[in-house]
């Protein structure tokens, strides 16, 4: 499509491409960032890679109400022949100036090709795992990947660093943590606690993320059995493979009654005003998007000190930070929460100070205008070394 000059700056045709799950932050990132450009006069396009058939509505229905074009790119299984040249054509017919992706699958079957087309190439690495087995290998192929991008967003300073490290060069890495997205139609506290089934009365910590692994959600399981506090209560809002062994385990350390899987819930963060307490337990980040909808919601934090997190949330004065895959730490601090009402509405009020201040939309946005701008001069020096 190619750029056209506005007062104001340039205007760019965009397109996104992911490979969707369960909402989450990722996809809230993409739901997020797409809005405003499209507000700001972008053309923006989300395609979605699925399986045929799958219900992606609660990913795709808020990108349509916000005006954003939306693709739906069915591909069985692990064909990935038939994926590319599915993209190849999409990449044909709608000429886009900036691919950006989102996620490994997308990142090395896609960037090739469009680059091959002249458009230039952005991803975002949103986290990284170093869980270990086949996520180990597949992070490791990725970040060579991402070498022969225009653009690769880091949204976290220790993901910034670790992308050079691999071998990024440093002109074409650019930092964007992520910024805070309020859902459209938040919950009172009342409203939120009725759809949840809680009633007023004792504490309630939340948890919300996905049952995998790097959430952690196991280790706020087992802190939870080793608070001696007596008045509390637990709700855990998603879904995952995990989910299983941990009402298992909840069982097993005789705490079932106070804890609660809700499942996986569209939009989770209307239901954040429902929580006294909001806990973060994940063994790796990037600048997770729940904590900024936390802290938006004025919903003091416990969290664990990695990635990105404790350049958002400060220990003492915004939340509560603690060291990863250590429950009794974590119970320490909770239960020191649960016994200071005011001390947690203190820190939940300088929690949404802070995200209103530093972590506006505004300025989120911009920092992808100037890094899709330095992608095409990127891409465009690419084609002139070609020539030559």
């Amino acid at each position: 499509m190619g750029e056209v000059l506005r007062a104001g700056g340039p205007s760019f045709s965009i397109l996104h491409l992911c490979a969707p799950a369960e909402v989450g932050g990722l996809e809230r990132v993409i739901q997020g960032l797409s809005a405003e450009l499209v507000a700001q006069g972008h053309r923006v396009t989300v395609a979605a890679v699925l399986q045929p058939g799958a219900d992606a509505s609660s990913f795709l229905e808020p990108l349509r109400i916000a005006g954003v074009e939306t693709v739906r790119i069915e591909v069985q299984g692990r064909r990935y022949l038939r994926e590319i040249r599915a993209v190849g054509r999409m990449l044909d017919s709608l000429r886009p100036d900036i691919l950006h992706t989102h996620g490994y699958r997308v990142d090395l079957l896609h960037g090739g090709g469009a680059r091959r087309r002249g458009i230039a190439t952005v991803s975002t690495l949103h986290g990284s795992s170093r869980m270990g087995g086949l996520s180990h290998l597949f992070e490791w192929i990725q970040e060579r990947a991402l070498r022969r991008f225009d653009g690769v967003i880091a949204v976290s300073q220790p993901l910034m660093e670790e992308l050079q490290e691999r071998g990024v060069r440093k002109e074409r890495l650019h930092l964007v943590p992520n910024a805070w997205n309020p859902p459209t139609q938040p919950l009172s506290r009342t409203a939120a606690r009725a759809e949840l089934g809680l009633e007023e009365g004792d504490p309630v910590m939340g948890w919300i993320g996905r049952l995998i692994p790097i959430k952690g959600c196991d280790v706020f399981v087992d802190a939870l059995s080793r608070i001696s506090h007596t008045d509390w209560s637990a709700v855990i809002i998603g879904d995952g493979p995990e989910r299983e062994g941990l009402v298992s385990r909840v069982a097993e350390l005789g705490i079932a009654e106070r804890v609660r899987f809700v499942g996986a819930v569209p939009e989770a963060a209307r239901f954040l005003a429902a929580f006294d307490l909001f806990v973060l337990s994940s063994r790796s980040e990037g600048t997770p998007m729940v904590l900024l909808e936390a802290m938006g919601a004025g919903v003091p934090v416990v969290a664990t000190r990695v990635g990105g997190i404790p350049d958002v949330l400060r220990a003492g004065v915004d939340g509560w930070l603690v060291p990863p895959e250590d429950p009794q730490e974590l119970a320490r601090s909770l239960e020191e929460a649960l016994s200071a009402a005011s001390v947690r509405v203190a820190r939940g009020d300088a929690a949404r100070t802070r995200v209103l201040e530093r972590y506006g939309r505004t300025a989120w946005v911009q920092r992808h205008i100037v890094t899709y701008s330095a992608a095409l001069e990127q891409r465009g020096r690419a084609r002139l070394g070609r020539k030559r």
